[in-house]
């Protein structure tokens, strides 16, 4: 991943959680992109549900949309130089295509930026106490 001009980030969730750190991930991309989200088909309690067990603060995300219709809407609402879709299918990739966004398969993605894969901590895992309080 380069610094060049202004990229907006779309990670899929199925893509994130491939990520041993996706807290790390989105504190990393911030450096090299102006916006990073979350997309995905899945329920919006579900994507919430994980941003905030990984702490991720995003810039957007899917809400009731399906994928295609959300990138189409943050492609035209981030007006940037670069909309990269990072993500795991075929579908995917096809999908970046359709609505013109680059697309990168999560590992070349984690690869490139130096990313470390695998299952995300647990919070019995985590060194550091999880809040209840925090929304």
């Amino acid at each position: 991943m380069n610094g060049d001009g202004t990229m907006t980030l779309a990670l899929e969730l199925s893509a994130l959680e491939r990520l041993a750190n996706p807290e790390a991930v989105f504190d990393d991309a911030r450096r090299w992109s102006k916006y990073v989200g979350v997309v995905s088909d899945k329920p919006t309690y579900v994507v919430t549900n994980f941003t905030r067990k990984n702490r991720i603060r995003q810039d957007f995300f899917s809400g009731p949309r399906g994928k295609g219709e959300s990138l189409e809407s943050v492609g035209e609402q981030f007006d940037t130089d670069r909309h990269v879709f990072v993500g795991t299918t075929d579908e995917d990739a096809a999908l970046a295509d359709e609505v013109g966004w680059e697309y990168l398969p999560i590992e070349d993605a984690a690869d490139a930026a130096g990313w470390e894969t695998g299952e995300p901590e647990t919070e019995a895992e985590s060194e550091e106490p999880v809040r209840d309080d925090w929304p």
